[in-house]
This record gives C-alpha cells, structure tokens and sequence, in this order.
C-alpha cells in the first residue's frame, strides 16, 4: 500500500509538472508559427491543460476500469468549478468581459446536459463516444473560426502580454512537447496503476478514487495557471482555463475513454456526480452572464462554491465507508 502512496504522489507530481512543460513549449511553437494569442489561448492551453485528465482516462479505459475514467473527467469538472473557481474567485474576483468566454458558457451548458442524457441509461457506447468527439471537432472549428475573424478580444490581449514574457525558440519548444508528452504518458501510467491498488487495498470503488484523488491531482495545472491569471488580474484567462478544461473532459476526455472501451455507467453516476456537475454547470451560466450582461464572481460567490466541492467530497468520503 505505501508503495501506491507513494506511486500516486510521485506520478502527480510529474503529471504536473510535464503538463506545464508541454502548454509552455505547445505555446511557445504555435507564436513562432504566427497562431493568434486567442487561439493559442483557448485551443493549445485548453488542451494542454486537459492532457492529463486525457491520458489517465484512456489509460484507465484500456485498463478497464471504467470508474477511473469517468471518475477522472466528470470529478475534475465539479473540481474547476467548485475548487479551482472558488478559490480563485477568492484570491481576486472574477470579471467575465470576453465574448468568446460568454458564448462558451451557454455551450457548455448544452454540452453537460447532453453527456448527462447520454449516461441516463447506465451505458456508454461507442457510438455516444463518437457523438461527443464529433462534437467537439464542431466546437474546436468553431472556435478557431471566430479566432480568426475577431483578433481582438480581452483573453487575446492578455495571452499576448502572457507569451511576449515568455520567448523560448522553437527548438527548444519542440523538445519540451515531445519530452513533455512522454512524461504525462508515464506519470498516467503511474497514476492510474497507484490508484487501482489504493482502491483495491481499501476496498472502495475505483470511482470514487477516480472522483477524488485522481481528480483533484489532474486539476492541479488548472488550479496553477487560474491563481497565477486571478494574481495577476487576467480574468478572462482564469475563466477561459475552466470552462476550456470542462469542454475538454466532458466531450474529448469522456469521448476517447468511451471509444477505447465502451464502459457500463454505475446508476450514482447520473443521479450523484452527474447532478452536482450539472448544478454548478448552470449556477457558474447565471454568475457568469451576469444579470445585466456584466458578470462578476464575487468573493461570496467564490466561498459559495468551495463549500458546496468540500460538502460534496465530505459526502463521498463518508460514504465510501
């Protein structure tokens, strides 16, 4: 057992720390090909914040087992929202002024709401996975499109004055995305092989492991890079990490696992976790658009959220034993 202990510590931490080399050097590569700074805001740092939670699914679909998988990509939404806003939202309140950032919120409303239809029924075939990566190819056009015709956007100029403090050349950009990436591969592994046997070893479900500790430990890049953003006052960024991840897990992260491997949905499933995520999907739609167009999440609100992810996990934890 304390050799998993050890093997889930030491793989999140290099989860971690290759993720941010991947999104440093993943950035770095698009500025040098001339990619706008909205783009590589939403695309390239959305994904590479999401690579974790990607490969500790598919690595954990291959593996079969499935509460992992899910447990990862679902947890991790409830964490952004919950953990990593609240906390954010407290370091320094959030103000939403991009478009881009505001039309996403409704989407991913939509997004939640299909996924939760999609699991009702207790399965996850591969034609529901294929659905969410078609969707997600429609989004991802979608959002390179409106990147192109509007260069002008707050989290744009704020991705810019990001990358203009950070040069790196391009070969020393290609070597971190091809070493980060084979160190996210081997921490997964890692990971997910320490989790099984801590779960296994405490007799509780691989999903709730998947929900808790593999979801938080995949979250931690969101968390790094939205205190940095909120400290710094890019809310748009801090935001656009968020709601970029959950689109991410929700429809890529969910979609590849399901592809690897269609996988049965434990009943709690939808009626628990599926339900928290869809609760704090639509609370963060009406704090975010704001009652009068202007949306701002306060340090109240903030406090709100933490208390509802440390009342959810309590309710895990508890009854787990």
């Amino acid at each position: 057992m304390l050799v998993a202990f050890l093997a889930v510590l030491f793989g999140l931490a290099l989860l971690v720390w290759s993720a941010d080399r991947f999104v440093e050097g993943s950035a770095a590569a698009a500025r040098n090909f001339g990619m706008p700074p909205l783009l590589i805001g939403m695309v390239i740092v959305g994904f590479g914040t999401s690579a974790p939670e990607m490969l500790v699914s598919a690595l954990a679909a291959m593996q079969n087992t499935p509460g992992i998988a899910l447990g990862n990509a679902y947890g991790s939404n409830i964490t952004n929202i919950a953990l990593i806003l609240g906390v954010t939202a407290l370091i320094s309140p959030i103000a939403v002024h991009s478009q881009v950032l505001r039309k996403e919120l409704p989407i991913l409303t939509a997004v939640t709401l299909l996924a939760g239809y999609q699991i009702w029924d207790g399965g996850l075939t591969r034609i529901d996975a294929l659905v969410l990566l078609g969707v997600f190819a429609g989004l991802m056009a979608w959002t390179i499109v409106q990147g192109l015709r509007k260069r002008t956007d707050p989290l744009g100029q704020e991705m810019e004055a990001e990358l203009s403090e950070q040069t790196m050349p391009m070969n020393r950009a290609l070597f971190w995305i091809v070493a980060g990436l084979l160190l996210l591969i081997a921490s997964s592994r890692l990971l997910v092989w320490g989790a099984v046997e801590i779960a296994h070893g405490f007799g509780v479900s691989d999903l709730i492991i998947g929900l808790t500790i593999v979801a938080i430990g995949t979250s931690l890049p969101e968390l790094a890079s939205s205190v940095i953003a909120a400290r710094k006052g890019e809310h748009d960024i801090a935001l656009g990490n968020i709601l970029g991840s959950n689109l991410f897990n929700t429809l890529a992260v969910v979609g590849i696992a399901g592809g690897i491997r269609p996988m049965s949905v434990p009943p709690e499933v939808f009626s628990r976790d599926m339900l928290v995520m869809a609760s704090l999907t639509l609370a963060l739609f009406v704090i975010g658009w704001g009652v009068r167009g202007h949306g701002r999440i306060n340090r109240i609100e903030g406090a709100a959220l933490l208390t509802c992810y440390v009342g959810y996990t309590a309710y895990l934890i508890v009854g787990a034993f």
